[in-house]
């Protein structure tokens, strides 16, 4: 990497004047290239800090169609598409000269980073090279995901590279406290904060549901509707969801499938699962139309940091049935707002399901149970929460201290 010259610090912080004295670098892997609940996140935080005074730049990898308007300034940083047949995801190797200058000029007084590989390691070490601190943000269980491509062996390498860059940053946070705990047990960083996420009461709620869109899909008015919802990439546990609605079949249970979302891995599900709906793609009211239109939502996902799709469908009214691992089993709660099962126990999703089915008196108590656990989260809740520990790293960073992680995690 070509020096860049320290920033002098032209912003004097104290705790007392609050978000406005933050000057922000925000690195993210993809900004708004994709709509994913990691991306919603950022942008929601983005906008909350300039709605109280801060100033952000973000900086992230780009593309010619953008999934949504980004919040604030996006500076574009080269990028690639990604390799493996995921190429609505962009990957920059590192931060080229233009953007260093670039943020030197912004002179900020912290780093967020949302990226622990590739430039989000380039920014950590242009962090520690400008005296600034850093925190970094886990969005979700990269180490999981080598076991769903055939290449597990890279399993224990991947963590370490983790462990290294989680390990050098001021402060790190996760998205629940189960993912935060996860972390710790992993040597990831000796405390992990957390960053809690939100749901829309206003756009997400039961009133969404709509008998004249669910007949237009086929769906009879008295057909128990079983729901998939978010991406349809092999890391969402598409597999197991495939096995548990075979099983359900194999047991002659009357319900419907109803898919909602895309991605590439759109043929293969529709395949395993025969006679299902796909809804495709939605956003906003729209996607709250198609969860509240469905009755029980089943996401045996192992992979997540925090579950928003979990999240969403409790509060459309929906029980929810999960993979009881991080994300999940600090959303749902087990026998009061749906199901938790140990993840891949296709018995123990059939089993949920089949309950449900079998009593519709159960699933209404417990969908009305899911809406009132929902609206305890809030994005306004959760941004407060990650901004004091911004105002904590900058008032407790050592740049020595620092510069010493990041030297032993090299």
């Amino acid at each position: 990497m070509n020096a860049v010259p320290a920033i002098p610090n032209s912003v004097a912080f104290t705790a007392e004047s609050g978000l406005s004295a933050l000057r922000i670098a925000f690195i993210s892997g993809n900004y708004n290239c994709v709509r994913d609940g990691a991306n919603r996140a950022q942008n929601m935080l983005v906008r909350f800090l300039l709605e109280h005074g801060a100033q952000v730049r973000v900086y992230s990898p780009t593309c010619d169609t953008p999934a949504f308007e980004p919040a604030g300034d996006l500076v574009s940083i080269p990028s690639t598409p990604l390799p493996f047949g995921r190429k609505e995801y962009r990957m920059a190797w590192r931060l080229p000269r233009t953007t260093r200058d670039d943020i030197a000029a912004f002179a900020p007084n912290l780093f967020h980073i949302s990226l622990p590989l590739l430039h989000g390691k380039s920014a950590l070490k242009l962090a520690r090279h400008m005296g600034v601190p850093a925190v970094g943000a886990m969005h979700t269980r990269f180490e999981t995901y080598p076991r769903y491509y055939r290449m597990g062996l890279f399993e224990r390498p991947l963590l370490a590279v983790l462990r290294q860059f989680y390990q050098a940053c001021d402060q790190v946070v996760a998205p629940c406290e189960s993912a935060a705990r996860t972390m710790e047990a992993q040597g990831m960083h000796s405390q992990v904060g957390i960053w809690t996420r939100g749901v829309d009461p206003e756009v997400f709620h039961p009133d969404r549901r709509d008998m004249t869109w669910r007949r237009q899909q086929g769906f009879a008015d008295d057909q128990p509707v079983v729901a998939f919802l978010g991406r349809l990439v092999l890391e969402k546990g598409l597999d197991d969801f495939a096995a548990a609605i075979a099983r359900l079949r194999r047991e002659n249970a009357e319900f419907g499938v109803l898919v909602i979302g895309d991605g590439p891995a759109r043929a293969q599900f529709r395949q395993a699962l025969g006679d299902a709906v796909f809804a495709g793609y939605q956003h906003g009211p729209d996607l709250a139309r198609a969860i509240a239109s469905a009755d029980i939502l089943l996401n045996p996902s192992s992979t997540e940091a925090f579950g928003n799709v979990s999240l969403e469908a409790m509060a459309c009214g929906l029980p929810v049935i999960a993979a009881d691992a991080t994300g999940n089993s600090n959303i749902v709660i087990d026998g009061l707002t749906g199901a938790l099962v140990p993840p891949g126990d296709i018995d123990g999703y059939a089993g949920a399901l089949l309950r449900y089915l079998a009593d519709p008196l159960l699933r209404k108590a417990h969908a009305f149970n899911a809406t009132a656990r929902s609206q305890s989260f809030s994005w306004d809740r959760a941004s407060e929460g990650i901004a004091r520990i911004y105002l904590a790293a900058i008032a407790g960073h050592d740049p020595a201290a620092c510069e010493v992680r990041l030297t032993e995690a090299r």
